[in-house]
């Protein structure tokens, strides 16, 4: 296996601070083929699938670029003919891109035996299964109980108000493209959202703009709770921190689908195709079952690390987000804007409740 070249790289203007995974070409390779995968997934997680296509395919010289959704999407807007395949979990930003033509199509037998409600016109592929949960502090349970639904989340908050100050993170919506879909799409699902966001508001809780944040302060003991986490990223940190559960809440779950597409500028188009059907091959999809924690989809897989699992065990509280044109909806700028301002003043409100 040839050793990774790990470095952070500044990028241009419009975007973060990248991390950037370098694999080199198989010595000896006369023409290496290059490609670049920009992508908001963290490199953990990414890894074992880069490992292993970059095993099967040595003459690749393949660049993995990771950033934050938002900057990943304004990046790709300023530069479309940067990447070769474009990954996201801001489902709504990937669809427009899609949408609005940006894509090129997969015809491969693997991508015409895709199931339809994880596709789009065979241009926009799910290809992960990840719900979204909140994590918990071993004080939180020992003192107030473990909330295992959004109704008794919001009984803590309110009941123990002084105590949990200060003890509570979840996503900016504004500057997070995922805080700001879980956000719409909770609206809808639960009439009693809105008094959440009030009572998050009245304990004073952190907002910031990815998971990794999150877990970083729920492992120094910073906060108590983590609310609408990536389960996917959650469930490393948890297992290996004793101080910590991650909840899986029985009301409703959100589930979220990591989802990639071949922009139609990519400057390696054979590198592109042959990477994103390695993405939703049995090959690529085994690798995600068992090497990651992102939850495979492929309909020949079950057992653990699947979304088969996660139905089996969460199957009446799981809402995965539908591919399709209605999350067209949710990036209309009006409606986007009237979400943003009733959550900043309900986030901001006192709670009058007793």
């Amino acid at each position: 296996m040839k050793a990774l070249l790990l470095l952070f790289t500044l990028l241009l203007p419009l975007t973060a601070t990248a991390q950037v995974v370098h694999y080199p070409a198989a010595s000896g390779t006369e023409r290496p083929e290059p490609l670049i995968v920009q992508g908001a997934l963290d490199v953990a997680n990414v890894r074992p699938l880069l490992d292993d296509f970059h095993r099967r395919h040595p003459h690749v010289e393949l660049t993995y670029r990771n950033l934050d959704t938002l900057p990943l999407y304004r990046r790709f807007l300023a530069t479309p003919d940067e990447a070769d395949v474009l990954i996201s979990s801001a489902m709504p930003w990937q669809y427009r891109l899609v949408n609005d033509g940006h894509a090129q199509p997969l015809d491969t037998p693997a991508s015409r035996d895709w199931p339809a409600w994880a596709r789009w016109r065979h241009e926009l592929f799910a290809f992960t299964f990840e719900p979204i949960v909140m994590v918990v502090r071993r004080e939180l349970v020992e003192r107030y109980g473990q909330p295992d639904s959004h109704d008794e989340l919001l009984a803590i908050l309110r009941d123990h108000h002084d105590a949990l100050r200060n003890r509570i993170v979840t996503y900016d919506p504004e500057r997070s493209g995922a805080g700001y879909t879980y956000a719409i799409e909770e609206s809808r699902l639960s009439p009693r959202y809105w008094d959440l966001v009030t009572a998050l508001g009245n304990v004073d809780t952190a907002l910031v703009d990815t998971t990794g944040e999150m877990l970083e302060g729920l492992a120094s003991g910073r906060y108590w709770i983590g609310y609408n986490l990536l389960g996917s990223y959650a469930r490393r940190v948890v297992d290996a921190n004793p101080d910590l559960e991650m909840v899986v809440p029985d009301d409703y779950t959100l589930v979220i689908q990591r989802l990639a597409f071949m922009p139609r500028q990519a400057p390696h188009p054979r590198s592109a195709q042959r990477f994103l059907d390695y993405l939703i091959s049995e090959a690529g999809q085994g690798v995600i079952a068992g090497q990651t924690t992102l939850g495979a989809i492929h309909p020949e897989l079950s057992g653990p690390g699947t979304a088969d699992a996660w139905r089996a065990e969460h199957s009446n509280a799981l809402r995965p987000l539908s591919l399709g044109p209605g999350l067209l909806a949710t990036l209309d700028n009006l409606k986007r804007q009237a979400l943003l301002t009733r959550w900043r003043r309900e986030f901001e409100r006192e709670d009058g409740t007793p």
